[in-house]
């Protein structure tokens, strides 16, 4: 083991300062210092022919301490050698040796080798912070969080490791720092086995056993099994964001989602998918992902079955059963179930077409409409029936054929009795319990209940008509005038006996 010498460790006064401390803080500093000379030598650290009494009398930094306790005779145990200055510290010392820590927080059962540990410790849950930084007004527990948060403005990092090129702030992140060179993780969990490279990190790991959550929010009722998840919790009630962007004005309320945003900026993906190419930003983004290789849907719907592959799909498909549109088009009024729904219908207003499709010279409001488009080129059908053999452009589409199969009709009508296969034959269904006419005319202002009626309509004004008869070449504006052309006469023409009522 190395040997770390007091400076490394202790908080530094100048002679001027320890004198303006009354009797108790001095005591409170000794303590403080005898528990992390302690803490070290527990995990194996040297002090060679170092002795901490005699540190806190001779260092300039300190001043000298009262007298009466230079007076006080000095214990030597026997177990290691050392000589403890004070007769009231053998017994803490030997603890050390024993590994007993008899004082325990009731709050969270964290436990230590001397009262005053416990007393400092039960600041984090009293919120107490006497030490204020005179720099940003960030408070701390302890002088010694103080000191190191003070590191922070100055970017001082005198604590670096002999392995790599890393420096830190503190002595204990340079510790545990160390372990993850050396693989060591002293501390098991003695339910599950798994192990930890610090005791508070597994006696946060015990609470997912006990399920306790000892941090309550004072605002609400939640409450949390870690400190700094109630920290971070109690932002969404004051709308703090401390993570500010350096590159832009976004802030945010933790430092892992500021982490994240700045992938924004450089362009970083580190979580690559290990069977295809693509990589992302973000490793849950890359969880979401690899779904699309193994088909797994976990989240569905429980008034459907319709399963999805993340669970924003799923809350997403649920409006189309409450029938619930947050998102509402300023110009016209008509509201939509979907963000990306209500952008797409904004284009009808604009007349913006940015897909354009690379074989022939159409456009469209949408990517999706243009990918479909695309296999009208290719004739490509990938979806297939597997009870009829049916081919579909779009998957969408083959679940809505198989329920021709089923006789399925999940879309139920609240105003009456009927139900229907389809969302969007509900949603026209329904306007004519409201008499809505969302589709208007721009020409003559004539106004539609079902978007397809306006497009027929439309064709009076163009003159338009596509639907052409094959057998005389007579050509109409919509289907059902080609259909109605070939019930009154083509079959009668095939057929002199048939009888057309037409009324």
């Amino acid at each position: 083991m190395g040997v770390v010498t007091y400076d490394d460790v202790h908080v530094n006064f100048t002679q001027e300062e320890w004198a303006l401390l009354d009797p108790s803080q001095k005591n409170l500093y000794r303590d403080v210092m005898l528990e992390t000379y302690r803490n070290l030598a527990a995990i194996g650290y040297s002090w060679e022919d170092h002795n901490p009494e005699e540190h806190f009398q001779s260092s300039r930094r300190h001043g000298r301490l009262e007298k009466s306790h230079i007076e006080e005779k000095p214990s030597e145990f026997t177990q290691c050698g050392k000589v403890i200055a004070y007769q009231s510290h053998p017994q803490g010392h030997q603890q050390i040796h024993t590994g007993e820590k008899p004082y325990e927080c009731e709050q969270c059962g964290k436990s230590f080798v001397c009262q005053s540990g416990l007393q400092q410790h039960k600041r984090t849950h009293h919120g107490e912070k006497s030490y204020e930084c005179n720099q940003c007004d960030k408070a701390f527990a302890l002088l010694c969080h103080l000191r190191g948060h003070q590191r922070i403005h100055t970017g001082e990092k005198p604590y670096e490791c002999n392995q790599c090129d890393k420096a830190f702030a503190c002595q204990t992140s340079l510790l545990y720092h160390k372990r993850t060179h050396s693989g060591e993780k002293l501390y098991v969990c003695n339910e599950c086995g798994k192990a930890f490279v610090l005791q508070s990190y597994l006696q946060i790991h015990k609470r997912t056993h006990t399920g306790e959550k000892p941090f309550g929010c004072d605002q609400c009722d939640k409450a949390f099994a870690q400190n700094s998840h109630l920290l971070t919790h109690k932002r969404t009630h004051t709308g703090e964001k401390p993570f500010g962007c350096d590159q832009c004005d976004k802030a945010f309320a933790q430092n892992s989602h500021l982490l994240t945003h700045k992938r924004t900026h450089t362009g970083e993906k580190p979580f690559g998918c290990d069977q295809c190419d693509k990589a992302f930003a973000q490793n849950s983004h890359l969880l979401t992902h690899k779904r699309t290789h193994t088909g797994e849907k976990p989240y569905e719907c429980k008034q459907c079955g319709k399963a999805f592959g993340f669970q924003s799909g799923l809350q997403k498909h649920k409006r189309t059963h409450t029938g619930e549109k947050p998102y509402e088009c300023k110009q016209c009024g008509k509201a939509f179930g979907y963000q990306s729904g209500l952008q797409k219908h904004k284009r009808t207003h604009t007349g913006e077409k940015p897909y354009e499709c690379n074989q022939c010279d159409k456009a469209f409001a949408c990517q999706a409409s243009l990918l479909n488009h695309k296999r009208s080129h290719t004739g490509e059908k990938p979806y297939e029936c597997s009870e009829c053999g049916k081919a579909f452009v779009l998957h969408s589409y083959l679940q809505i054929h198989k329920r021709t199969h089923t006789g399925e009709k999940p879309f139920e009508c609240d105003q009456c009795d009927k139900a229907f296969a389809r969302n969007t034959l509900l949603l026209k269904h329904k306007r004519i319990h409201t008499g809505q006419k969302a589709y208007g005319c721009k020409q003559c202002g004539k106004a539609f209940a079902n978007h397809s009626n306006l497009q027929v309509h439309k064709r009076t004004h163009t003159g338009e008509k596509p639907y052409e008869c094959k057998q005389c070449g007579k050509a109409f504006g919509c289907q059902s005038g080609l259909q109605y052309h070939k019930r009154t006469q083509h079959i009668q023409e095939r057929n002199p006996m048939t009888v057309i009522n037409v009324i």
